[in-house]
């Protein structure tokens, strides 16, 4: 039988282990604590504990930026799998004993995706396990990127252009690339529109933090001419609506069209590649049996439509 004695180094460590892990989750020693509802100095004091009991220094410190040291990314290689095992021990011993009908399952993704790409998945989910408590976050880019490496949502879906090296992707489905126009616009009237027509027009498109920017300005590039962008706006639906009213043009990916709009359709695949949507994964992330069925869900109702 353990001592009181062992049995308090061992709550111990495992404190000082889900103090340190959290830190290096979040870059900051304030939101690790607020995660784990402490103190700062509690979340401090802890790891300092454990630098002290294995006699090596995990953190490099400059000012508010923390980076890890040769000997703390190890050791977050071997303690994070471990503290991630041990706190959802619960929700995946329920889900491993054929029980889905509890725990959460958190999913990023940028309100495009939300609106065209997860609807049919999460009706599917919702029906099947509705004691499942599922949460979407509306998040894209770095902001979606940075609540994964956090572990503050199970995995995200959305479009990737540039994959990070911590970061997995698996495309689902593919739609393609086409401009839009309101009706009666000078470029509806061209039987074949290059992007030297394009060039002459006024763009809307979506920030340029987001790929959909880049992914224009490099098209453009390589083709030695310039674009003209009259106005950033998130979000297709809006991008629609202004193009609609005659404020410009924009080029989007034929999921957002459902032939409602009153709006001239243009096909670009001369110029632009296909636009996957898949699967944003952090690299060594276990799923859980929630995410890991709802990402079966979705690869279902994509399978006519997989990415080559």
């Amino acid at each position: 039988m353990p001592t009181d004695k062992q049995a308090y180094y061992k709550n111990s460590r495992l404190k000082q282990m889900r103090a340190f892990c959290q830190v290096v989750r979040c870059g900051s020693v304030t939101l690790a604590a607020q995660k784990l509802f402490l103190s700062q100095p509690s979340i401090t004091l802890q790891v300092q504990a454990l630098e002290r009991e294995l006699s090596t220094t995990l953190f490099e410190r400059h000012g508010p930026t923390l980076k890890l040291t040769p000997d703390g990314e190890a050791l977050f290689s071997l303690a994070e799998p471990l503290v991630r095992g041990i706190d959802d021990l619960h929700t995946n011993f329920v889900s491993q004993s054929g029980r889905l009908e509890s725990g959460e399952l958190n999913i990023g993704a940028g309100e495009s995706t939300i609106l065209y790409i997860l609807p049919e998945a999460v009706s599917r989910f919702v029906k099947a396990y509705p004691g499942v408590h599922l949460r979407l976050f509306n998040v894209t880019g770095r902001d979606g990127l940075k609540m994964l490496k956090a572990d503050e949502i199970d995995f995200a879906v959305g479009s990737m252009l540039e994959v990070p090296e911590d970061i997995s992707y698996q495309p689902v489905v593919t739609y393609d690339p086409v401009l839009i126009v309101p009706p009666g616009h000078p470029l509806a009237k061209i039987k074949k529109v290059t992007l030297e027509h394009i060039s002459q027009f006024g763009l809307i498109l979506p920030p340029r933090h987001l790929s959909t920017w880049g992914m224009v300005k490099y098209v453009f590039q390589q083709h030695n001419l310039s674009f003209r962008v009259t106005l950033e706006a998130g979000g297709w639906e809006v991008i629609k609506k202004y193009v609609e009213m005659g404020m410009g043009i924009s080029i989007v990916t034929d999921i957002c069209l459902n032939g409602c709009e009153k709006l001239e359709r243009i096909p670009l695949k001369e110029y632009f590649p296909q636009r996957d949507y898949g699967l944003v994964l952090r690299k060594g992330k276990f799923l859980s049996p929630q995410a890991q069925r709802f990402v079966e869900m979705l690869i279902e109702v994509y399978q006519d439509r997989v990415a080559p």
